[in-house]
């Protein structure tokens, strides 16, 4: 498996300390939290864009995806949200990102949330194809299960549709993760793991320390598939420093996901 991490884990940290925490761990990869508190954001200029780029390009590491906030399932108008889609995308192409993360957000009835978020993912693909962007919908909030996502994602129908399994919210939904596995495979970007003490507790946990069951996640996982450390230590500032457990979160991964003898 290719392994990334999300910057939500190192919280306001600068691009160049973030590639040297993904290089100097064996991480191939990062998913950047694109917010306005985060030195990646939808306001970056030309420059500073160029200069992303080129401290991931130095630094032997791919930006895998950028993750924004967009609720493609939320109620309201379209354009707003099309609009702050369409400015992701745009980014994504210019830093070389391969997808971009969007939530579901649905505060609807479920056809009707199922019926906004198709609809929406299916008028931005066409340029999100022609910037070389996929986009992927994650596992979350409205659409907790992997059964979820899938429905949304196949409506659309589209190459650059896709999703990420969040593998804490389709646990939190009571899926199997066979079962989780079985309907986003056809759909799926990558896998975002995390580890928690309950579903209680959702303080980030070094990986392999709480409940989840994240050998079973990774079951069957193939040496091109991505796999995605969200340690969410910006919704929890009392957990452990992230740098200092990225090394034994990445032995750990890679043990579960070793051929089976």
């Amino acid at each position: 498996m290719k392994l990334a991490f999300s910057t939500l884990g190192v919280p306001g940290t600068p691009v160049a300390e973030v590639v040297r925490l993904a290089a100097g761990n064996g991480y191939q990869g990062v998913e950047l939290r694109v917010h306005p508190e985060e030195p990646v954001h939808l306001g970056l200029s030309s420059l500073e864009r160029a200069d992303v780029v080129e401290a991931f390009k130095a630094g032997g590491v791919e930006i895998l995806t950028l993750a924004g906030y967009v609720q493609v399932a939320a109620e309201g108008d379209d354009e707003p949200v099309l609009a702050e889609l369409s400015e992701l995308v745009k980014l994504a192409r210019d830093l070389g990102a391969s997808y971009v993360r969007v939530f579901p957000g649905g505060d609807q009835e479920q056809a009707e949330a199922d019926a906004t978020a198709a609809r929406r993912l299916g008028a931005a693909a066409p340029a999100a194809a022609d910037m070389g962007v996929t986009i992927l919908l994650e596992t979350h909030d409205s659409h907790r299960a992997g059964l979820d996502v899938a429905r949304v994602v196949a409506t659309v129908g589209h190459p650059r549709v896709g999703a990420i399994w969040d593998v804490l919210h389709t646990w939190l939904a009571g899926e199997e993760p066979a079962a989780s596995r079985a309907v986003l495979a056809p759909h799926l970007g990558y896998v975002q793991v995390k580890d928690v003490a309950s579903a209680e507790d959702l303080t980030p946990l070094p990986l392999g320390s709480g409940v989840l069951p994240l050998a079973e996640c990774l079951d069957g996982t193939g040496p091109d598939t991505w796999v995605c450390w969200e340690y969410e230590k910006r919704w929890h500032p009392g957990a452990a420093e992230l740098p200092g457990l990225l090394g034994a979160g990445r032995e750990h991964l890679l043990r579960l996901g070793a051929p089976k003898q």
